[in-house]
């Protein structure tokens, strides 16, 4: 009697073990094990009781304005006396700039709120602006900057490694890598720009001073592209999601290696106004030079005057209308044929087709009902980028889309209008 009365606790104690270490190797077996088979901590508790996996709730959508336009400026080189019009401008008619887009309603918003309104994630203003500073002169940080804190607006450096200062091209007059850190902590945005900013259709090397092969150039497109973000990325320690293209030079094989380099955007510098369904791979800048103030105004002038709502815009892409010039093309007649074919828009009232070219506002185009063509003879030599929008009604709704061009000047090289590398 006494040994059954002394055996019972202990059977007891066995099968507790028994189930204790069986509920431990589920336990385990169950994925608590780290990467790699590392053992669970000993003082863990074997009787924890796991609460149940939850799958978050995602947030909600956004209802965004997709009625909003956003227009994007670029700068280059803030000085007092303008030599090169093209890239400078002086501080003062910047911080005037600064003040008529104020003065307007326009609101400066910053990079990252733009791509995430995109992606449909967030709202922005209805008129919007985005202001950003080329290659990485100094004069940005210490000229530019203090100005845009003043009316606390956000901007985007696009800087290319080798112009920063140590680099094959960083002379004096370029930004060091400690300004940008200091400005990153600040909070401004820095994208990318390429590695030398060069023309990155054409397979030369200007370090290397020479010609590619094919496969040479393969792999320096690659560099200029892909290396160039990874080098900003690892010496600031940010996430660098947006391109730049030089000189506003690109074709769709440069927009293909952008796109594997994990780029959200890409920007050109052919100005347009940018709308919720505007391709994110060719994104329009208005470039500002210091003998041409009205590009700015014009630019203000080529988005909605409304403060915001209005009838939702159907856009098409400049793809699907087969416009002459075509989109990104560079001519050099300055006095072309501008057309386009709208037969995507459906069928369109004819009396609303209305085309605009930037520098001439509207303009008196004509409209070929049996083609669905619209065309305009240019009659005033246009110069640089051009921005075209067209915009018509197609079934009591308004439909438009937009593209740009660039136009050669005579006798010059495209090159010579494209801005100079920051170097002393």
């Amino acid at each position: 009697m006494r040994l059954k009365l002394v055996a019972a606790p202990v059977l007891l104690a066995l099968a507790f073990a028994a189930c204790n270490k069986k509920q431990k190797v589920q336990t385990i077996g169950e994925g608590s094990t780290p990467a790699g088979g590392a053992s669970a901590a000993p003082s863990a508790s074997p009787l924890t009781t796991v609460n149940p996996v939850t799958t978050p709730t995602p947030p909600a959508k956004v209802a965004v304005d997709q009625t909003a336009q956003v227009i994007v400026y670029g700068y280059h080189r803030f000085v007092n006396q303008v030599r090169r019009p093209d890239t400078e401008i002086t501080p003062q008619m910047f911080e005037q700039q600064m003040q008529e887009l104020k003065n307007r309603g326009i609101t400066v918003i910053g990079m990252q709120d733009f791509l995430a309104w995109k992606r449909g994630e967030k709202n922005i203003p209805p008129r919007c602006a985005i202001i950003t500073f080329d290659d990485g002169w100094k004069s940005q940080y210490d000229v530019a900057w203090p100005i845009m804190k003043k009316f606390g607006y956000s901007f985007t450096m696009f800087i290319y490694t080798e112009g920063v200062r140590g680099g094959h091209f960083g002379g004096g007059e370029a930004i060091t890598w400690e300004q940008l850190a200091e400005m990153r902590d600040a909070g401004i945005d820095i994208q990318a720009h390429s590695e030398t900013h060069q023309d990155l259709r054409k397979p030369y090397d200007k370090v290397a001073k020479k010609k590619l092969s094919p496969p040479e150039y393969e792999q320096w497109l690659q560099n200029e592209v892909g290396r160039c973000k990874d080098t900003l990325e690892q010496r600031l320690g940010i996430k660098v999601n947006c391109f730049a293209v030089p000189y506003g030079f690109y074709n769709q094989h440069v927009k293909d290696v952008a796109k594997r380099a994990g780029y959200e955007a890409v920007f050109t510098v052919y100005g347009q106004p940018i709308t919720f369904r505007s391709s994110m791979d060719s994104l329009g800048r208005y470039l500002i030079e210091g003998n041409k103030p009205k590009v700015f105004v014009d630019a203000i002038s080529m988005i909605a005057t409304s403060s915001g709502g209005g009838a939702p815009v159907a856009e098409f892409g400049a793809s699907n209308i087969a416009s002459k010039p075509a989109d990104g093309e560079t001519i050099r007649n300055p006095l072309p044929l501008i057309s386009a074919n709208l037969s995507a828009f459906g069928a369109i009232d004819p009396g609303s087709v209305t085309m605009r070219v930037s520098g001439l506002g509207v303009v008196p185009a004509s409209f070929d009902p049996k083609t669905n063509t619209v065309s305009y003879q240019v009659t005033k030599k246009l110069r640089d980028k051009c921005s075209v929008i067209v915009e018509a009604k197609s079934g009591g709704k308004k439909v438009e889309t937009h593209w740009t061009f660039a136009v050669e000047e005579a006798g010059s090289p495209a090159a010579a209008s494209a801005s100079p590398t920051p170097k002393k």
